[in-house]
């Protein structure tokens, strides 16, 4: 960024590039190559989902996009700005990161959490002004926490807690949100309100990068959908493209179909194959 230029200078100046655009990332951990050659498109308003077996990359694909993991090789750009020239502050008024499992600090209630969302918009020693109160408290409303916003963390179930994460990152006002795997420790009914939750997040226009492991889910709610397969982006597009039944035989080892009707979504699973005697009636 230029000298004397602002954030908003340098997002103006990159306006029309992808929200992110990561191109044959690649990641090696001692002597491990987790991520061979994976590629990543977002847009502001769309959600793209990244799906794959366990140990595929997904959530190490995540990170590296995410400025959290050193990559070995590739590019990555964030509204058109190698991720390599992002720091800090930057970076996480450009994109907001929902772990798999956040820390959920003692005698911390839900407010003072989302507060520090806030942290990116502060200097040092710097009081949080008027501004700052309205993004904790539009944060908490768009994450529908409200009603337990002087709860203490450690009072809520997973589901709620998982709104309350929403809502932290909501309240860096970046334009980008990720979620690691934010429903898989969740019941059918919490897992239905967060995927709706992110839904209407890109809705309104935030970008939002999910990764999942219910394909079902990922069908339901992605407007885009990437496979990865041994640290390998195998394929990208619209769900039930990207999800066909030669793809879940070929990555999962499965006979299954992704199938939708209206706003319905639902995984077929040969659960037993072909070769299961008949019962008797």
């Amino acid at each position: 960024m230029a000298a004397g230029m602002s954030l908003e200078d340098d997002r103006d100046a990159h306006r029309g590039a992808p929200a992110l655009e990561a191109r044959d990332v690649r990641v090696t951990i001692g002597d491990k190559t987790i991520l061979h050659a994976a590629d990543l498109t977002l847009e502001a308003g769309r959600l793209v989902a990244v799906v794959g077996p366990n140990g595929a990359g997904k959530s190490t694909l995540a990170r590296a996009v995410a400025g959290m993991q050193k990559t070995a090789a590739g590019a990555i750009r964030w509204m058109g700005e190698d991720l390599g020239r992002l720091r800090g502050r930057r970076l996480a008024l450009t994109r907001a990161f929902v772990p798999q499992r956040a820390r959920v600090p003692d005698g911390v209630t839900v407010t003072e959490a989302v507060r520090i969302g806030r942290s990116p918009h502060l200097k040092p020693l710097q009081r949080p002004t008027g501004r700052d109160h309205d993004a904790v408290a539009s944060a908490i409303e768009r994450a529908g926490v409200t009603q337990f916003a002087e709860r203490k963390l450690t009072t809520l179930s997973g589901g709620e807690l998982q709104r309350v994460q929403i809502a932290v990152a909501l309240a860096q006002e970046a334009p980008v949100l990720m979620a690691d795997e934010p429903t898989s420790h969740l019941d059918l009914g919490a897992t239905v309100s967060v995927a709706k939750l992110l839904r209407g997040l890109a809705d309104e226009g935030l970008a939002v990068m999910l990764v999942a492991h219910d394909l079902s889910l990922a069908a339901a709610v992605a407007d885009t959908v990437v496979v990865m397969s041994e640290g390998r982006t195998v394929a990208a597009g619209p769900p039930l493209e990207a999800l066909s039944a030669e793809r879940l035989e070929h990555v999962w080892g499965v006979d299954a179909s992704v199938q939708a009707a209206g706003d319905h979504t639902a995984l077929h699973v040969a659960w037993l194959g072909g070769d299961r005697p008949p019962t008797n009636s």
